[in-house]
């Protein structure tokens, strides 16, 4: 089974199928982990950009770790002094370019 989700939100809407792939992938990835070099290649080329709402330190690092390990790129924001907690940006739209 390949996962077809492109958000994960709440664990109520899976299936059990679901939810044994994730355990298992979870698994594969406790062995990186415990490696010397932790890094794949799943993420390399990709941007990972992480909004924060509320301050929390470890939820911001383990984020930020967790895409490194996947080799992606990560952006952290926090809403927490910008102009979101100020009511100013109603949506946020991430804009990609290509050369």
């Amino acid at each position: 089974m390949a996962w077809t989700r492109k958000h994960l939100l709440a664990m109520r809407d899976l299936d059990a199928a679901e939810i044994t792939l994730l355990i298992d992938t979870a698994a594969s990835l406790e062995e990186i982990a415990t490696r010397e070099i932790k890094k794949v290649p799943a993420l390399r080329g990709k941007t990972i950009v992480n909004l924060f709402y509320e301050s929390s330190t470890r939820t911001r690092t383990s984020f930020e770790i967790a895409g490194k390990w996947l080799s992606a790129d990560v952006i952290n924001f926090s809403a927490s002094g910008s102009s979101t907690s100020r009511a100013r940006v109603s949506s946020i739209r991430p804009r990609t370019s290509r050369p």
